[in-house]
């Protein structure tokens, strides 16, 4: 399952500092994949981690890769919404984006 990680995928990180955390791929290379929590690791700066180090969780954000897909502009705040509806804590209050 390593090579096959789209864009919106949601991911668990199983290595490194981060393990345990859920992400969204944004971008995909050869070997890589770029992801971003819209906290620790935002839009603008994505985490460049390898595909044997994150696990795939099944569920994918339809709205966060549709706006990747259409070059709109994608907010933290929007990443960080579609990670906390994955995992049931949607009525946590969001912080405001830092822009």
């Amino acid at each position: 399952m390593e090579d096959g990680f789209n864009i919106g995928d949601i991911v668990l990180s199983k290595m490194g500092r981060d393990s345990g955390r859920h992400y969204i791929v944004v971008s995909t290379d050869e070997n890589y994949v770029f992801i971003c929590d819209g906290d620790y690791h935002k839009v603008a700066k994505p985490k460049k981690k390898k595909m044997k180090h994150v696990e795939a969780t099944g569920s994918r954000s339809e709205y966060v890769a549709g706006k990747i897909a259409e070059e709109a502009k994608t907010t933290n705040t929007e990443l960080r919404r579609a990670i906390a509806e994955f995992e049931g804590t949607e009525n946590v209050p969001v912080q405001q984006d830092e822009m």
